[in-house]
């Protein structure tokens, strides 16, 4: 995929590794304390059933009216600085995964700003926060084995680029728009989060069981893929022959189903399966048009 290279006004930081002594909002041990507030593990690695994701972000509702005519105007506004020292040029421009990263990262905000522009909702941007190993978030920790998550108590999206090579080489996704869908999948995160469903989800997941909560986990993994989808459509001229196989591959290696090989029910699975992983990718692609990527309304 044929991506202009990065905006270097876009909110990126990079705390290295922090191993040792951290935690989010200045305390100690708030991984799990603040868990629930995560809004996505991409979907790797065994630490996804300690996480469970309780996935609090969702698209419920809301949907229509990212689409509907009229509105004055869109205000765009940006989250806090991160931390972390150099400028987004620098930041970027330090290794290719994280210019890869930056770069999926600029598309998308230029493309979800002018999907609100349209509607005159106002649009915040995310932050963008790169760390090696160990570091922290307005969640709690940051680790590695979390794989990449947006949080909502910082707008932010956390990645650690060696999963980019995960990717590659333990899941079999690899090419450029293998990662771009990893940007664009969390950035979907932070889109439902901005529409203001994610409390809707909030307060499903606080009162109903089990098996609810991971339904209602499932259909917010599968908003954000069709998103990620709507993303990649919106810049349709821009890819290249094969990224949309990259894609498919990458959404097929990350279902519930393929990672746990049958060893989980379905009623555990937090993320969907393989073929709806695809299905939701290739509707948001083949539409364009985030009205069609109501998850929490359709049959799955």
């Amino acid at each position: 995929m044929r991506l202009d290279d990065f905006d270097p006004d876009i909110n990126v930081g990079d705390q290295g590794d922090r191993s040792g002594g951290f935690g989010g909002g200045g305390g100690g041990g708030l991984l799990f304390g603040l868990l629930p507030l995560i809004g996505s593990r991409f979907g790797c690695g065994g630490i996804v059933v300690v996480l469970i994701l309780l996935a609090v972000f969702g698209g419920l509702g809301n949907i229509g009216s990212m689409i509907g005519g009229g509105g004055s105007g869109t205000q765009v506004t940006r989250s806090a600085p991160q931390s972390g020292e150099g400028s987004a040029t620098q930041i970027c421009s330090s290794d290719p995964a994280k210019r890869a990263a930056c770069n999926a990262f600029s598309s998308a905000e230029n493309t979800w700003e002018a999907i609100f522009a349209k509607s005159g909702q106002q649009f915040k941007a995310p932050g963008l926060q790169f760390f090696s190993r160990n570091g922290r978030s307005g969640c709690g920790a940051a680790q590695s084995a979390m794989g990449p998550f947006y949080c909502p108590t910082d707008d932010t999206i956390y990645l650690d680029t060696s999963f980019f090579d995960e990717l590659a080489n333990r899941f079999g996704a690899k090419g450029d728009f293998a990662q771009y869908y990893v940007i664009a999948h969390e950035f979907g995160h932070h889109i439902q989060n901005l529409l203001g469903t994610s409390e809707q989800v909030q307060r499903v997941q606080r009162s109903a069981g089990e098996a609810e909560g991971n339904a209602a986990s499932v259909r917010l993994e599968l908003q954000a893929d069709c998103y990620a989808g709507v993303w990649a459509a919106q810049n349709r001229d821009r890819l290249d022959p094969g990224d949309i196989e990259e894609g498919m591959t990458a959404a097929s290696a990350i279902g519930d189903d393929t990672l746990t090989k049958g060893r989980v029910s379905p009623d555990n699975f937090t993320h969907g399966t393989s073929a709806q992983r695809m299905e939701w990718l290739r509707r948001g692609l083949q539409t364009g048009d985030p009205a069609q990527c109501d998850t929490f309304r359709s049959t799955l």
